[in-house]
C-alpha cells in the first residue's frame, strides 16, 4: 500500500498547510484517513475526489473532519455532475454516534443533512473489521479529550501494516495495537508533557518510547506545529526508538 501525507498539522495548520488527513492507495482502493481543516484542496492536488472508495475518521475534533463540508458540498454541487453523469457516494466509516454528530456539525455550517446526503454513512465500534477494497480497517480506544480511535489498515497477499495512532495520551493500548506494524504514524504534539490532570497528546520522547515498545519497523511523527522546532522532535522521538525516525511532511509517499 501508499501512504501520501495530505496533511500533518496540530488543531492550527502550518503555514501553507492542512490538518489531519493521509491518503492510502492500493491499485484498486483508495481510503482517505481523516479530513481536517484543508485537507480537501490538498486531496484535489493529488487525485480526482470522486475516485476515492471511503473516508474513515479517527475522531470528531475539527481538525481531523471539518472539510467534509467542502466535500460534501462538491459531491452535492459540483457543475461536473448531471443526470448522465451522477455524482459517486463514497462510503464515510465514522465512530459509534458519529452520525448524529455529522448532522450537528453541519447544521451549524449550513443543512444539517448536508454530510449524510452526500456519502453512505455507516459507524463502527472497537472491535469491528471493516473491509474497504483491498484493505480491511480495525480500530483501538485510544485516550484523548473525546471517544478516539487508533486505526489499523492491512491488505491482502504481501502488503504490511500501518498504523495510524491518532491524537492521544502515552497508553498501552496503542502499543499493544500497533505491536508489529511496518509503519507506525504517531502524534508527538508536546515538547514537555502537560500538566497534571487529563492528557490528550504525547511528546515526541513518549512517541518514540511507544514505537520501540510496539516493535514497530518504521515510525513516522505527526500532528507537530511548525512553530515546535521539528528537528528537536526527532531527535528526541530517536532517541527512545533507538533508530532513525521521520517526520511527516506534506506530500511525503511511504509504502508497506
Amino acid at each position: 500500500m501508499q501512504i501520501t501525507i495530505l496533511g500533518k498539522s496540530p488543531s492550527w495548520a502550518d503555514v501553507g498547510g492542512a490538518c489531519s488527513g493521509y491518503l492510502i492507495e492500493s491499485s484498486e482502493t483508495k481510503i482517505l484517513v481523516d479530513c481536517g481543516s484543508g485537507v480537501f484542496g490538498k486531496l484535489r492536488e493529488r487525485i480526482d475526489y470522486a475516485e476515492v472508495d471511503a473516508i474513515v475518521i479517527s475522531h470528531f475534533h475539527g481538525d481531523h473532519c471539518l472539510d467534509l463540508m467542502p466535500y460534501a458540498y462538491a459531491l452535492a454541487y459540483s457543475p461536473r455532475w448531471s443526470p448522465d453523469n451522477p455524482p459517486p457516494r463514497p462510503r464515510l466509516i465514522v465512530p459509534a454516534g458519529g452520525s448524529e454528530l455529522l448532522c450537528q456539525i453541519a447544521g451549524v455550517l449550513g443543512p444539517g443533512d448536508a454530510i449524510v446526503d452526500a456519502f453512505d454513512v455507516s459507524e463502527y465500534e472497537p472491535q469491528d473489521a471493516v473491509a474497504v477494497g483491498d484493505f480491511e480497517l480495525h480500530f483501538c480506544h485510544v485516550p484523548h479529550f473525546i471517544p478516539t480511535f487508533a486505526i489499523s489498515v492491512t491488505a491482502g497477499g504481501e502488503a504490511g501494516r500501518f498504523t495510524f495512532g491518532a491524537d492521544c495520551a502515552p497508553n498501552q493500548a496503542l502499543i499493544d495495537f500497533a505491536q508489529g506494524s511496518d509503519i507506525l504514524l504517531i502524534e508527538s504534539t508536546l515538547r514537555v508533557p502537560e500538566d497534571d490532570g487529563p492528557r490528550g497528546h504525547m511528546t515526541a520522547t513518549e512517541a518514540g518510547a511507544h514505537g520501540r515498545a510496539a516493535n514497530v519497523g518504521r515510525l513516522v511523527l505527526t500532528h507537530i506545529p511548525d512553530e515546535l522546532d521539528q528537528a528537536v522532535s526527532v531527535a528526541e522521538a530517536s532517541e527512545a526508538f533507538g533508530g532513525e525516525v521521520t517526520l511527516a511532511s506534506e506530500g511525503a509517499v511511504f509504502h508497506c
